[in-house]
């Protein structure tokens, strides 16, 4: 508990020290002190059992605010486009998804596949549609309006597994539909971007399956192989892989945030209130397209979690691919770091109650 107030009293510290140094105009200290101040209070939080859950969120936005202050830090190095990484990075993250998957996953498609069928149309069609709505009245350039489809338009993310987990919901749905969803995506994502998103910006179906196949399908068969042969015989890798991929979560989020950074200040408060409507919608909607087919509770709180969380880093790798990371990568940017919190308070409150059918 000392190590806790010691944390949070230093974290307050530099939050005032911030505020000074801004007012002082001393901008260029600002964002180290920001970035530090939320980055012990991450540490802090992981010493209390309500609120560990968001220590990973209190990371991005240690990560965020040093972008927004010093983009300069993750444009370029060397002469080389920190953008580049994004793909490579979200390989590295389907790979580390891959090694914790197996057949068995699959396995409630054949045994109980009314919760699987309901949650994956769910997914593909609530979000995707209320993406088109929220960009159309949104009156954002049409870039950054097709960055909201396109995150709505993408499948459920691996943190849903997680706040499933932490919500006492059906987990095993929720890894299922989670599974399928990512491996349809290269066939369903394409067609839905076109469909919606077409008259914003150009979209080539056919490019992006393929985009989307080296991002997803081929990285994922490779952590399969590598699940199948070399799982608990590298424990070193096992141990790794979740760490490697917030960290790459992390990653993509910051060099998106500091290419955009002049989009964002100019939209930020738009486009933050379009992502809190967008999420939240999305468990609202998944929770009762459940309660519609008279899924049990928890059933319908996988559903919920499943449609509210998307995979953001897929989406800020195919805006990268099709060299729109500082305008259709915003949405997703604002969206991951929000929907962990939204995802936190909502597992949290769960948790606290029983699921009753």
């Amino acid at each position: 508990m000392n190590q806790y107030k010691i944390l949070l009293s230093t974290s307050v510290l530099l939050f005032i020290t911030s505020g000074i140094l801004y007012a002082l105009a001393l901008t260029n200290y600002v964002g180290f002190s920001v970035a530090a101040a939320f980055l012990l209070l991450s540490i802090a939080v992981k010493y209390t059992n309500n609120y560990k859950g968001f220590s990973f969120t209190l990371v991005i936005f240690s990560a965020v605010s040093l972008s927004l202050f010093q983009p300069q830090l993750f444009i370029v190095w060397g002469g080389y486009k920190l953008t580049g990484l994004i793909v490579p990075l979200i390989q590295l993250i389907m790979f580390g998804m891959g090694t914790s998957m197996s057949m068995k996953d699959f396995a409630l498609v054949v045994q109980t596949p009314k919760g699987v069928i309901i949650g994956v149309v769910s997914q593909f069609a609530i979000m995707p549609t209320l993406g088109f709505l929220l960009a159309s009245i949104s009156k954002l350039p049409p870039e950054i309006a097709a960055g909201i489809i396109l995150i709505g338009c993408s499948p459920s993310g691996l943190a849903s597994n997680v706040m499933s987990y932490l919500a006492k919901a059906n987990l095993a749905l929720s890894i299922t539909i989670t599974s399928i969803t990512t491996l349809i995506a290269p066939f369903v994502t394409p067609l839905l971007m076109k469909l919606f998103a077409g008259e914003m910006v150009e979209i080539d179906v056919t490019k992006m399956m393929w985009d989307i196949n080296k991002m997803i399908l081929l990285p994922i068969g490779a952590g399969l192989i590598f699940n199948q042969f070399l799982k608990g015989k590298s424990k070193w890798m096992d141990s790794a892989m979740p760490i490697v991929s917030m960290a790459g979560i992390t990653m993509i989020i910051t060099i998106i945030t500091a290419s955009g950074r002049d989009n964002l200040l100019n939209i930020g408060p738009i486009l933050i209130g379009i992502v809190v409507i967008h999420n939240t919608l999305g468990y609202l909607l998944g929770y009762w397209s459940g309660r519609l087919f008279k899924m049990p509770e928890q059933d319908c709180r996988t559903i919920a979690i499943e449609v509210g969380m998307q995979n953001g880093g897929l989406a800020s790798g195919l805006a990268q691919q099709l060299g729109k990371a500082a305008t259709m990568g915003l949405a997703p940017a604002v969206f991951g770091p929000f929907m962990n919190i939204t995802g936190s308070i909502l597992a949290s409150y769960w948790h606290k109650r029983e699921p009753k059918n």
